[in-house]
């Protein structure tokens, strides 16, 4: 891989420049590589891409990550990612440092808390930079075509439950900026025919088309002189850059010699490989040569779907087809590996891909169960996840084989690969192509299931390669035919990300890809990561304490009917039934109780708790009867629409509260200068109710908005939820000192009256 940074090679640099100076000097095609700088190359053009910047959050889980889709055009020799961060908000907001990744073919697989995946996960490091407020470049010199994806981040939260308003609002903004550098000209290799090249001051630009079922790739240059003699200066690049990882082959020829070659076994199929030759020689100095590219292409044997398609006609699927004579059926598989003379170099068994749902997918073998491996050559699978939209989910593959029909000295190796499969199970076990490293899983007796989980896998064909391997008694596989039974899919997230996690689909644009949120202290990719989780207990405690200490509700609720105040035990009754079911709902696991939907029950418990305090207000402001039930009934509607707008803004709230609180005091001022003397008058009042209930509520409101974290949230809400039950109990006003308690259906003429009309009537006679 080619990497270039300002007067470095070979590493990643992060550049911190000026963005239209950076802009002025990448419109400039590359330096020439052979010396001589002066001369452009009128085979290069540039075009940049772009996309609308985005707010970073603090990292807690993957939908915190903002991510970014680009996709790469053919024939590009130079990546440049231009990375732009700026901050907006509160100036006292401080520097934090950005985390950036980079990935070819699928969103980056990132783990920035350290939890741990899901058992038989692999998964690659991902590539990464991290960056403060400032422009950083990064260059990636021959990348792989296709889709590449750009994730950012900033820092792990911290656990504490901040709330909108009462904290600085510090935005973030990131965007990531793509120019390419690609060939317009690129000569075309074709397979053993010299193919003439002369370097001088531009690298030459050449592809070859590698068809399916190609075994090997051999490059060789030949008839190499350089000035007349006979050395060979070339250095030459073969495939193209991928991230995290990097396949790509160099081969250099310095000094004489006769054979100059590139050897690149299982070499991707059904694409384009890039080769390109740059001159080590000196300036001026010509260099001369011969490139001859030779593939060697095994035949399959196809076991295709015709007895499948004939038992199951109503069956809708997708299949790969073949432009290969007809090949055997599955129940016509012997042990010869050649029919006519011509070898055989793997089983290539058809697959019926089935769409489920989105990023969901079922692959089917040919008999929808199992498949025949034997030891003379590879029984292969392809799964086709090369659609654009299966790169969100994860892959899963489980292989099962049946101890009686397996013996102690047999094993079954089995490799999965993207872009070709791994076919030399003879000579090596490392399951490595050309340009790919891939999962190696295997089976015995001692271990008859095999298991492996890739999430988020590259945009491509994956294959999946089986044979029988006897390690110490070759001859005991000769005979031996083994069936394996495969399931095969591509699921979202894995189990539904268990009792402590909720599987959601993202977006970015049109792009979907998967993640889960996990709760009671659960964590990792799948929410099986439980170093931080809830004990069973821990979440009853806590369900227990969020929904019970509701019932201090009863308090305020038995005062209001006591003096009287029925709409207001009304609206308390209404705030202690939906925050018990809302808490009840909001837990993880089994200890969740959901009487409505959840988003219905988060709604009413914030109504009920703001309309809570804008009743006890105007009740302590003892307004005439008319206008207070005329301002509960406004303050109940602009409630509902400000928390429909935002839910979890603070000023939603203690905007209305804030009013009604300057009216209540408005009222006491005006009471004070009426009557000459302080109001309420009795000072009893002021230091057994009123003091007791605003030092309650001061305490609640400091609690809700600084003391709340994750980690404390079930006690300190639960305290929340007493402190304004209390408080509530305490500033409600005495019933009336001429009335009886508990008087209320008295005033309810629920049963027939008989009214006397004194008003004299007028009867008109006709």
């Amino acid at each position: 891989m080619g990497w270039a940074g300002i007067g470095t090679r070979g590493a990643v640099v992060a550049v911190a420049v000026a963005g239209p100076l950076m802009l002025l000097l990448l419109a400039r095609p590359p330096p020439a590589a052979a010396g001589d700088s002066s001369k452009s190359d009128f085979r290069l053009v540039s075009e940049q891409f772009s996309q609308s910047p985005q707010k970073l959050s603090f990292y807690s889980w993957y939908g915190n990550a903002r991510l970014f889709y680009f996709r790469v055009p053919p024939d590009t020799v130079l990546l440049h990612w231009l990375l732009q961060v700026s901050q907006g908000g509160d100036l006292t907001c401080a520097n934090v440092e950005i985390t950036v990744y980079f990935r070819y073919g699928a969103p980056p697989v990132i783990n920035p808390l350290g939890t741990s995946f899901p058992a038989n996960t692999s998964m690659q490091p991902s590539f990464l930079i991290k960056m403060l407020q400032s422009n950083t470049s990064i260059n990636i010199s021959h990348p792989a075509p296709g889709d590449w994806f750009v994730a950012a981040h900033l820092p792990p939260s911290s656990q504490k439950i901040e709330m909108k308003g009462f904290v600085p609002t510090c935005a973030y903004i990131f965007q990531p900026d793509m120019l390419v550098v690609r060939v317009v000209e690129v000569s075309i290799l074709e397979p053993n025919i010299p193919f003439p090249q002369t370097l001088l001051f531009h690298p030459s630009y050449l592809k070859i088309f590698i068809p399916e079922y190609t075994q090997e790739l051999r490059l060789e240059l030949q008839g190499c002189a350089s000035n007349g003699s006979l050395d060979c200066p070339v250095h030459l690049t073969v495939g193209s850059a991928t991230l995290p990882s990097n396949f790509q082959k160099v081969l250099t020829c310095t000094g004489s010699t006769q054979a100059c070659h590139l050897l690149l076994p299982s070499p991707p199929w059904d694409r384009w490989l890039q080769v390109t030759a740059k001159s080590l020689a000196g300036p001026h100095v010509l260099v001369a040569f011969s490139i001859v590219a030779a593939l060697t292409v095994c035949r399959p044997w196809i076991i295709n779907f015709q007895y499948l398609l004939l038992n199951s006609p109503n069956q809708s699927c997708n299949t790969s087809t073949s432009l290969l004579p007809p090949s055997p059926g599955y129940q016509d598989l012997g042990r010869s590996s050649s029919v006519g003379g011509s070898p055989f170099c793997l089983r290539s068994y058809q697959v019926m891909r089935e769409d489920m749902d989105v990023v969901s997918v079922h692959f089917w073998p040919l008999n929808r169960v199992s498949v025949l491996v034997q030891s003379d050559m590879p029984s292969m699978m392809r799964l086709q996840l090369n659609t654009g939209t299966d790169s969100g989910g994860s892959l899963t593959i489980s292989l099962w084989v049946n101890k009686n029909v397996i013996s102690n000295n047999t094993l079954i190796m089995v490799c999965v690969n993207a872009a070709s499969p791994f076919l030399s199970f003879n000579s090596s076990l490392n399951c490595t192509t050309a340009f790919f490293q891939g999962y190696p899983l295997s089976l015995s007796t001692l271990s008859r299931n095999a298991n492996l989980i890739i999430p988020y896998p590259e945009t491509d064909n994956w294959y999946l390669s089986l044979q029988l391997v006897c390690l110490q008694s070759p001859e005991e596989c000769e005979k031996a035919s083994i069936l394996v039974e495969t399931t095969l899919s591509l699921v979202p997230c894995l189990n539904d990300c268990g009792p402590y996690g909720q599987c959601l689909l993202l977006r970015r644009y049109g792009y979907l890809y998967a993640s889960c949120s996990c709760k009671a202290g659960w964590c990792g990719w799948g929410c099986t990561d439980n170093s931080t989780a809830q004990t069973v207990a821990q979440q009853r405690a806590a369900v227990l304490l969020l929904t019970l200490s509701n019932l201090l509700f009863l308090a305020p609720i038995t005062i209001s009917v006591y003096r009287c105040l029925l709409v207001e035990a009304s609206v308390y009754a209404y705030t202690m039934f939906f925050s018990m079911f809302y808490h009840a709902c909001d837990q993880p696991g089994e200890a969740a109780l959901c009487i409505l939907n959840y988003d219905t029950l988060q709604y009413c418990d914030f109504l009920g708790s703001g309309v809570s305090i804008w009743v006890t207000i105007l009740c302590m402001a003892q307004l005439k009867a008319a206008l207070k039930y005329v301002l509960l009934l406004l303050g109940t509607l602009v409630f509902a629409m400000s928390l429909q707008l935002n839910r979890m803004g603070v000023w939603n709230v203690m905007g209305p509260c804030l009013f009604a609180l300057v009216l209540m005091v408005t009222m006491w001022v005006y009471r004070c200068g009426h009557r000459r003397h302080c109001y309420p008058t009795s000072w009893q009042r002021w230091v057994f109710y009123l003091l007791p209930g605003i030092s309650m509520a001061s305490v609640a409101i400091a609690i809700y908005a600084s003391m709340m974290t994750s980690d404390n949230y079930y006690y300190t809400h639960s305290i929340w939820h007493m402190l304004l039950a209390g408080s509530t109990a305490f500033l409600l006003p005495p019933r009336d000192k001429h009335g009886e308690p508990w008087t209320c259906s008295q005033k309810l003429t629920c049963h027939y009256q008989i009214c006397k009309n004194h008003q004299e009537e007028l009867y008109t006679v006709t």
